[in-house]
């Protein structure tokens, strides 16, 4: 096996193990968005801590405690308006899709450790391909957050009564999603290499039959 594949399982330990770490790391954090006010605490006085960083489930101040978001699949009969529950429709779109992205890299990872040990021609394909639609899963979880987050940003702009009050905010998103669009890089790599893996056993095995 190892004559025949060379480097490349340790190329998808590496890749595999760092793509979940990170995705679980940033899904455990709070800084996707961060909106920093300082300046306009410092011309309050400091009587108002404005400022914050959110992650997928609560949003913390950066002098006060975390509170959890919204609970995007249940809020009852609440009279909320059709832009706010796009938002929450949204919120729970990306609050699926980045879970079900860790489940198929643990899929993932127990298929391809056993078509590693086997040298499976199929199996090592199908993980490929699982790893790959994972990649898939998690770059339009990131895709929709990033909606989901310019969408509140608009409705927030909306409820504000004077616009300059933005010049004054520094709104940018955090290190968390840093970490997921690495992990989804990771995972595309990871799912190339497999591919790779399942070419090199597929071409060895026909070079033994030939002869």
């Amino acid at each position: 096996m190892r004559g025949g594949l060379g480097a490349l399982p340790l190329v998808l330990a590496l890749a595999g193990a760092s793509s979940f770490v990170l995705l679980a790391v940033a899904m455990a954090t709070d800084f996707w968005y961060i909106i920093d006010a300082s300046r306009l605490e410092a011309a309050g006085n400091g009587t108002a801590a404005l400022s914050s960083h959110s992650g997928l489930w609560r949003t913390c101040r950066l002098r006060n405690k975390c509170y959890p978001l919204i609970n995007p699949f249940w809020h009852g009969n609440a009279n909320i308006t059709d832009s706010h529950r796009q938002l929450l429709y949204m919120h729970g779109t990306f609050v699926i899709l980045m879970p079900l992205s860790l489940i198929l890299m643990i899929f993932g990872g127990m298929t391809g450790f056993i078509s590693i040990l086997a040298r499976a021609y199929l199996l090592l394909l199908m993980t490929g391909l699982l790893f790959l639609f994972g990649a898939l899963v998690t770059l339009t979880g990131i895709c929709v957050y990033i909606a989901y987050s310019a969408a509140a940003f608009e409705e927030a702009v909306c409820l504000l009564r004077s616009k300059d009050v933005l010049v004054e905010i520094d709104i940018r998103f955090g290190w968390s999603l840093a970490l997921v669009w690495i992990s989804f890089v990771a995972e595309v790599l990871t799912g190339a290499v497999f591919l790779l893996a399942a070419r090199v056993v597929g071409l060895k095995r026909r070079c033994e039959q030939a002869l």
